[in-house]
């Protein structure tokens, strides 16, 4: 019986030593961020990233524009990898679907160190990728959080045929599907739009609207006024991002 979990088939030693190990890992982990963390000595030069969050936002959306027209900056990689070694100093952290034709690297022209990306399909609020999120804001400073949605998402549009025939998915799918249905729902109260289209939307918007109040870290910074936190719909076609 394990003492942490109450699991009979875990074994009790294997378990502290994995809860230690992990405590370990924690603490070294917090500890080498907290110094990318710590406000810059006197006379010091801020950090790269301490720039208003509408300044980010420019920054991100004029990229997109770069990307959408294909004229992204030319770029030499391998400058900034010693500096990139020692820290990280992302402008904007990005929440955006798993989906393969998704790069959000690409679609906002940025480098790399510029973005803080986690991604899910349906690129939906878990637990998990809240906690990176928090992280991004509490330790690396990142200004801005972007939630993208993309056209033709796979995720919603499986939400949207569940939510109308009650279809069975397999393996933990339905929980995935089901942070998407009341979006669904909300969609369908409009008349003449695209169903899909209208519930990528109001998926982001949900996604964005849960960021705000996720405390305690971002709904803080949010309401400090330290990060904003907007959404946008990724159009695979084009190339385009809209704010939504």
């Amino acid at each position: 019986m394990c003492d942490l979990c109450n699991d009979p088939l875990h074994h009790a030693s294997v378990s502290r030593r994995t809860f230690l190990a992990a405590g370990a890992a924690t603490l070294v982990w917090g500890a080498g961020v907290a110094r990318a963390a710590d406000p810059p000595k006197p006379g010091a030069a801020p950090p790269p990233n301490a720039i208003a969050p509408a300044d980010a936002l420019k920054r991100v959306m004029e990229g997109n524009v770069r990307y959408a027209a294909n004229t992204p900056n030319e770029r030499d990689f391998s400058t900034g990898r010693a500096a990139r070694a020692q820290a990280q100093y992302p402008i904007a952290s990005i929440l955006a679907c798993a989906d393969s034709r998704v790069a959000p690297e690409l679609v906002f022209d940025q480098a790399p160190g510029d973005l803080f990306v986690v991604r899910v399909a349906g690129n939906i609020v878990t637990t998990n990728l809240l906690a990176s999120l928090e992280y991004g804001v509490q330790f690396l400073g990142s200004p801005l959080i972007v939630v993208v949605g993309h056209s033709a998402c796979g995720a919603v549009d499986a939400a949207i045929k569940t939510a109308q025939t009650d279809a069975k998915l397999p393996g933990h799918l339905p929980e995935l599907i089901a942070a998407i249905k009341p979006s669904v729902a909300l969609a369908e109260r409009k008349k003449g739009g695209n169903l899909l289209d209208d519930t990528i939307a109001e998926n982001v918007k949900q996604q964005v609207a849960r960021l705000k109040t996720s405390a305690p870290i971002v709904q803080k910074a949010y309401r400090d006024k330290k990060i904003d936190i907007v959404g946008g719909v990724y159009d695979i076609a084009t190339g385009k991002v809209t704010l939504v």
